[in-house]
């Protein structure tokens, strides 16, 4: 199962870094735990570099659809609140449902996308998940789309931020809104240097 989350990242220097990440998660039929995941970043992410450096991290469950999209476009000044991890050298967002600190167990990158797998040693669970309604998928879809403008034609995208528009109005909530406008400026940014 491929699970959309916010991973967070340590790099050499000690720099944190924050990004969404959709890791493959396998889990233990018997137990329900989640023992291992796959993550999959591309050798120019920051992610890539620091579980290269360090080879660890922490996976984060949200349903914050607004800092979802604020970490996929790199535009988190001031960092979320934290809190240190507690069995890996990383950190905890504050506002996380549910966390799971990871080492990294195994690296190919043999191909341009790096495969870490990692061995999940402590999980956590800071609060209730609220779920997710249509408009917080649609924030979730728009910033995958929004991640992909270097390489998706942006009439493309736009098109589809239409659809997903119609479904943010319908259900959303402010910070949908919120998130959603956010996305759609940075389109109207890429567009306007394009």
């Amino acid at each position: 199962m491929i699970l959309e989350g916010i991973v967070t990242t340590v790099s050499a220097t000690g720099a944190i870094n924050v990004a969404p990440m959709g890791p493959h998660i396998e889990i233990d039929a018997a137990t329900g735990a989640w023992t291992r995941l796959v993550l999959r970043p591309f050798r120019t992410a920051q992610t890539y570099a620091n579980l290269k450096a360090n080879g660890e991290g922490v996976l984060h469950v949200t349903d914050d659809v607004l800092l979802l999209a604020r970490s996929a476009l790199g535009a988190l000044d001031p960092l979320p609140e934290l809190r240190p991890a507690a069995r890996v050298r990383g950190w905890v967002l504050a506002d996380a449902c549910r966390f799971h600190e990871f080492r990294v167990v195994s690296r190919d990158d043999q191909s341009e996308r790096v495969r870490f797998e990692g061995e999940i040693v402590h999980t956590g669970r800071l609060r209730d998940f609220f779920g997710f309604n249509r408009a917080k998928h649609a924030v979730v879809e728009a910033a995958i789309l929004a991640t992909r403008t270097a390489f998706l034609p942006l009439d493309e995208i736009e098109a589809e931020y239409r659809k997903l528009a119609v479904l943010v109005e319908k259900t959303g909530g402010p910070e949908e809104h919120e998130a959603f406008a956010f996305l759609r400026q940075h389109l109207e940014q890429v567009r306007s240097r394009g």
